[in-house]
């Protein structure tokens, strides 16, 4: 291990260099998500129906786009590095629907067909929705919008509309707080899409005369409260494929004339990409701060120029009123500062976490500190864990605790507990207990945990353990967990699991046999380093010293991410602070080893 001591250092410095520089004027990173022919087919779709004149450019730049960036087999995947996928052809066919007619488009549409029904056998509308319901069974959150924009282009025939459950929008006008009781089948932060596709498939459908006269009396009414959940810019969650479908709903109920309509076109307008594309989101701008910060190195981090901006421009971003959309209370981080974000644990804790560590720097309000955590211990569920948005929301997947969240939660909530007065040391030991009674039960039989806004494309079951245990393992490393049940057998577990699952080039992917990548690799040392474990981590650092390339800028991220309704992207920022962390605590490990050598002597 210190034969490579130098060549490391050197490694780590060069590592640090390019994500300071990284850094925008305002003393934050912002970050770059992967262009997605999901949302370029949406956002196009949607502008083309709200005003095909007005969007001429972009409809057509995004046209281009998606014909150029289709995959060999000419089907379509989340990213350009992903493989292709029925939910993104079928939103990239019918948006295509608009040209069908143009010979310059006709290749690309026959070999999407072709695709198709290699994959459905038959390209007919039944076979469309049974294979869409099918695979997102009860969490209609995405299934339903895919069928609306297929039936408002065409994609399922004269009866179309047939095909498409019926959201129950109505529901919408119930307060916030009842949400989670009323047993929906949609996730939390989709309600915009409950409200506009529900109403959509509602007037396109024939209903019985006392039905269509109740919708009609309330339909003002739920149409206030969507207009009420959009911020000024227009993007519901600053996310292009939530605010297309909710636009090209509207329009397809006869509410063109709408301002959330012209709001959320002009937000999709300027969304776009130079290259004709749009993100699934503007960006992960708190997100990536809170993670660049806490990968550098002391000495770095030390020297980063205009600290106190940097710390600033994360104290601004901590959420000061109620939140529009979720009804959350203040002291929350969303994952970006912009209108459309939504505060939630994993950015909560991970600004608390970066704060923890300028505090040696500036002087931070303990109200901030004070307001985010108990903003935390708030959401936490009745199991113990806890969840993404909302507390309560246990029914579909992404609403429920996750493991990886929890246990960064509980680094957040242990940096900060001694600081904090002898009442809010209470109630922050017992959320802490409670979170690790969730973490044992949630681990797996093989010492995993399982994360839930991450996975792995190559992975059977699309899964990411290694992701999931390593966060987990990572997030436990420095905490004394002595006073709890099992910890060391807990945390040993999980260490073997590593182990067991690394690859014989000495690299992680994101379960055992997966190809390694630079994400998994460095997020899998990072952990075992920050354990103990030196010896077990040289092999996984020799591996990433070999495929880091030389000019960090051509470095390629994987689509590991896993955004709102199980849809793919990378963030060119992950692989280098990954990296870096890893190579942080790699050194701090070797150094501190040393040390006790020397003592010893």
């Amino acid at each position: 291990m210190t034969t490579n001591y130098e060549n490391m250092q050197s490694l780590k410095q060069k590592l640090d260099e390019h994500i300071i520089s990284l850094r925008n004027e305002e003393g934050y990173w912002d970050g770059k998500l992967s262009s997605s022919a999901l949302s370029t087919a949406i956002a196009v779709f949607a502008l083309w129906e709200y005003d095909s004149k007005k969007y001429k450019h972009q409809i057509t730049q995004g046209l281009d786009w998606l014909v150029n960036n289709a995959n060999i087999d000419g089907g379509w995947g989340d990213t350009i590095r992903s493989k292709s996928n029925l939910s993104t052809t079928l939103l990239a066919w019918a948006c295509l629907s608009i040209v069908k007619q143009h010979l310059v488009y006709g290749d690309c549409i026959h070999s999407a067909e072709s695709w198709l029904k290699g994959r459905l056998k038959k390209l007919d509308p039944k076979s469309i929705s049974s294979a869409i319901l099918s695979h997102y069974q009860d969490d209609q959150t995405f299934s339903v919008p895919i069928l609306a924009m297929c039936a408002l282009s065409g994609r399922l025939g004269e009866d179309g509309w047939k095909l498409v459950p019926q959201l129950p929008y109505q529901l919408a006008v119930f307060p916030d707080k009842f949400f989670k009781l009323l047993n929906l089948s949609v996730v939390s932060y989709a309600i915009p899409a409950l409200i506009a596709i529900g109403l959509v498939r509602s007037v396109n459908s024939r209903a019985s005369k006392p039905v269509a006269t109740f919708n009609k009396s309330i339909k003002n009414k739920v149409l206030k409260i969507l207009a009420e959940k959009q911020p000024d810019n227009g993007g519901f969650l600053e996310a292009t494929p939530l605010t297309g479908f909710v636009l090209m709903s509207l329009v397809g109920s006869g509410e063109k004339e709408l301002e959330v309509c012209s709001k959320a076109a002009d937000f999709l307008g300027k969304s776009i990409r130079e290259d004709g594309s749009w993100p699934i989101d503007t960006h992960l701008a708190t997100w990536v701060t809170s993670l660049s910060l806490n990968s550098l190195s002391d000495e770095n981090l030390e020297a980063l120029l205009e600290k106190s901006k940097t710390i600033n421009a994360l104290l601004d971003q901590q959420l000061k009123e109620i939140h529009p959309f979720t009804k959350a209370e203040p002291g929350g981080w969303a994952w970006t500062h912009l209108q459309g974000g939504v505060p939630d644990t994993d950015d909560t804790s991970g600004a608390l976490i970066a704060l923890h560590r300028l505090k040696e720097h500036q002087e931070i309000p303990i109200q901030a500190i004070e307001d985010g955590i108990n903003w935390l211990m708030k959401l936490q569920n009745s199991d113990g864990g806890m969840p993404t948005f909302c507390k309560g929301w246990g029914k579909l997947p992404f609403d429920c605790s996750c493991p990886d969240i929890t246990a960064h939660a509980i680094k957040a909530l242990i940096l900060w507990k001694d600081e904090l007065d002898e009442l809010y040391q209470a109630k922050v030991n017992r959320s802490i207990k409670n979170a690790w009674r969730y973490l044992i039960n949630s681990q797996q039989e093989d010492g995993s945990w399982l994360p839930l806004w991450f996975g792995n494309e190559d992975d059977l079951k699309h899964q990411n353990p290694v992701y999931g245990t390593s966060v987990v393992l990572y997030s436990l490393s420095d905490c004394k967990l002595d006073s709890l049940v099992d910890s060391d057998e807990v945390k040993d577990k999980a260490l073997q699991f590593l182990l067991k699952v690394q690859n014989q080039d000495s690299g992680w992917g994101g379960n055992a046999s997966v190809i390694s990548t630079i994400e998994e690799t460095s997020l899998a040392v990072r952990a075992l380093s920050a354990s103990g474990k030196l010896d077990e981590t040289k092999k996984g650092i020799d591996w990433l010293m070999k495929n880091l390339p030389k000019d960090l800028s051509e470095i390629k991220a994987t689509p590991i991410g896993l955004y709102f309704a199980s849809l793919w992207y990378y963030e060119d920022m992950y692989p280098l602070v990954f990296a870096s962390s890893a190579l942080n605590e790699a050194l701090v490990s070797i150094k501190k080893y040393q040390l006790e050598l020397t003592s010893e002597v």
